[in-house]
């Protein structure tokens, strides 16, 4: 079986080796750069499965890395730093991080983070092949659950795996009212260090991208459901 591979870009070379043996002995295959440009160079041909980004770097912003990695990829993106105020990490994630981890760290909460991204997508792969519903269609939009790909108007719309997979469980359920504490367990998890605010902000971020506020609804006081 092919391993998990992912990409380190750390500029502090102690946590980056620490990092690298930690996830070497977990049995994923990483390889790890110490600037953005080099991240980027390697991320290009090692084609990782997820990123492991630091948001200080030498030569380039994290947030701006993460927000190009969003936008050409489809992978989840795991920013660790030294940054712990909560405007930090909503910036983190308004960029398109998919979770936030804050330095000085326990390398075995890293791993367990990594393992529950990546078990969460698995799980969102596999029912995306059993469903008998391939390609959903809604008004202009076209949902492909086999490559877990979304258009408008025949154009591809650039979503993150956190982003896709909120807008599957809406849909799942469309009519049914969601807190956001709900949508916050099921979509990043119970373990999920993050505040309700995460959700609100990924709402947004797909409504703007969607193009149609009409489909994803706030009821006041309580949270969101897609209409049926």
């Amino acid at each position: 079986m092919e391993k998990t591979k992912i990409l380190i870009i750390e500029d502090e070379a102690a946590i980056a080796d620490l990092l690298e043996y930690g996830l070497n002995k977990e049995g994923y295959l990483t390889k790890k750069a110490q600037t953005g440009a080099e991240g980027w160079n390697i991320l290009e041909t090692f084609k990782p499965d997820l990123l492991l980004l630091d948001w200080m770097l030498p030569d380039e912003s994290g947030l701006d890395i993460c927000k190009k990695v969003t936008a050409a990829y489809n992978m989840p993106i795991v920013m660790i730093t030294a940054k712990s105020d909560i405007t930090d990490k909503i910036l983190g994630l308004e960029f398109g991080a998919d979770d936030y981890i804050t330095k000085p760290f326990d390398l075995r909460e890293v791993v367990a983070r990594i393992r529950t991204i990546l078990r969460r997508i698995a799980q969102a792969n596999r029912t995306s092949m059993e469903s008998k519903e391939e390609l959903i269609r809604i008004k202009d939009i076209a949902i492909s659950t086999a490559e877990r790909m979304v258009q408008k108007n025949d154009e591809w719309i650039d979503l993150t795996p956190k982003e896709y997979d909120l807008l599957m469980m809406l849909y799942q359920y469309r009519g049914r009212i969601f807190t956001r504490t709900e949508l916050l367990d099921t979509v990043w998890g119970y373990d999920y260090a993050g505040d309700t605010r995460t959700v609100d902000t990924h709402i947004q971020r797909l409504r703007k991208k969607l193009g149609c506020s009409d489909l994803i609804t706030t009821v006041f006081s309580i949270g969101y459901k897609f209409e049926k």
